[in-house]
């Protein structure tokens, strides 16, 4: 059987009862669309990350362009963000209208190179799409300052950092507004899609509520600008209030399991081979995917597949600037080397909260045999 980067089976057969019984408690309640399900799990979330609005939209990708949206960002403006990210981050930013601005990351944790954001900073500039990427925050106290000194919003794009801290403030409750994704692979997955922008400002509230239903306030009238269809589904939502019960477990589970890796390979780390995930000072890593760096990661995922049907994921193998899509852009390959070394060396082990100690022994020992033989 393959081993993947990435399984629900064994965590849906343990939870199963509770996830039927939220799709029942849907099906039977009368409403099918922006009910009590939505509205509780948007109290409930926002309660967690200790903010006073969450709203509900139909993926990650939506709420960061809605989120961006909210806070006045459209065409003929400028979003300073990173290209080490999945693709959603800048088609969000792309389809506001908006032109995307990448700065590199750093070497060290792969997060935005804060360094780097002031001297991207020009007239057009309207904001800044952090992205707490892989399950760590960016060090937001210098964007924080940048945004305050040139007027600029700044955006959090916590798709894969439910959860996490940075100086003991959660991803989420740093910029005018953040976005979060629920797909089903992230630290806090629903069983499809589903997303939600929070914020603790009223305003931004307001606009996300008629930008998710077309631009209505009223049933069927549009007041101001037309919006989209982007609501997050009653059932979606029901199972993720379940979830969101067991967030800070799933969390616990997932930094053990990174223990277990650095206790496995930490030995065969040093110059010009594994890197493991550095847990930048101040913090919180909630490990949303385990990311390693070998200079020779496509011979080991190759013998890796081949010799132990063990299958290994990227994230990610094309840094945006350089993918055709967003040619339009016309940001010159080499012109972010790190992010674009990244891309030539980084993959990702298992990491999932039902995964079993004896298949990460199983991931650990083979990688240790294919280290040992390149």
């Amino acid at each position: 059987m393959t081993t993947h980067v990435w399984d629900y089976l064994a965590e849906y057969a343990a939870e199963k009862a509770d996830i039927l019984d939220a799709v029942q408690k849907v099906f039977g309640s009368g409403r099918l669309v922006l009910g009590e399900s939505v509205r509780g799990f948007e109290a409930e979330y926002a309660s967690y990350l200790g903010v006073s609005h969450c709203v509900g939209v139909d993926n990650g990708t939506n709420a960061v362009k809605l989120a961006l949206e909210a806070v006045g960002v459209g065409p003929g403006d400028e979003v300073i963000t990173v290209s080490n990210t999945a693709a959603p981050t800048v088609v969000a930013i792309d389809g506001t209208g908006a032109t995307p601005v990448f700065v590199d990351v750093r070497a060290e944790d792969y997060l935005m190179d804060t360094d780097l954001v002031a001297a991207a900073v020009t007239p057009r500039t309207k904001a800044i799409v952090p992205v707490h990427l892989y399950g760590q925050c960016v060090d937001m106290a210098p964007l924080e300052a940048l945004a305050a000194e040139h007027g600029l919003t700044i955006v959090e794009d916590c798709a894969q950092a439910h959860g996490a801290r940075r100086n003991g403030r959660l991803a989420g409750t740093m910029g005018r507004a953040a976005a979060f994704s629920f797909y089903p692979t992230k630290v806090l997955g629903a069983y499809g899609d589903g997303g939600a922008v929070v914020t603790d400002d009223p305003d931004v509230d307001r606009a996300l509520r008629r930008l998710r239903y077309y631009g209505m306030e009223d049933v069927y009238y549009v007041e101001q600008t037309p919006g989209h269809n982007s609501r997050l589904d009653e059932v979606q939502a029901e199972i993720l209030r379940r979830k969101l019960g067991r967030l800070d477990t799933y969390i616990a589970r997932r930094q053990a399991i990174a223990d277990r890796y650095a206790e496995g390979l930490g030995d065969l780390c040093g110059p010009g081979g594994l890197e493991l995930p550095a847990v930048t000072d101040g913090n919180d890593h909630v490990y949303y995917v385990y990311v390693v760096r070998h200079p020779r990661r496509d011979d080991i995922i190759r013998t890796l597949r081949e010799r132990f049907d063990i299958s290994l994921n990227i994230s990610y193998p094309w840094p945006v600037h350089t993918m055709r899509g967003f040619a339009h852009l016309g940001v010159a390959q080499g012109s972010l080397p790190v992010t674009e070394a990244l891309a030539e060396q980084i993959f990702s082990l298992p990491m999932y909260p039902s995964l079993s100690e004896g298949l990460q022994d199983k991931v650990i020992a083979a990688l240790r045999d294919v280290l040992r033989t390149l």
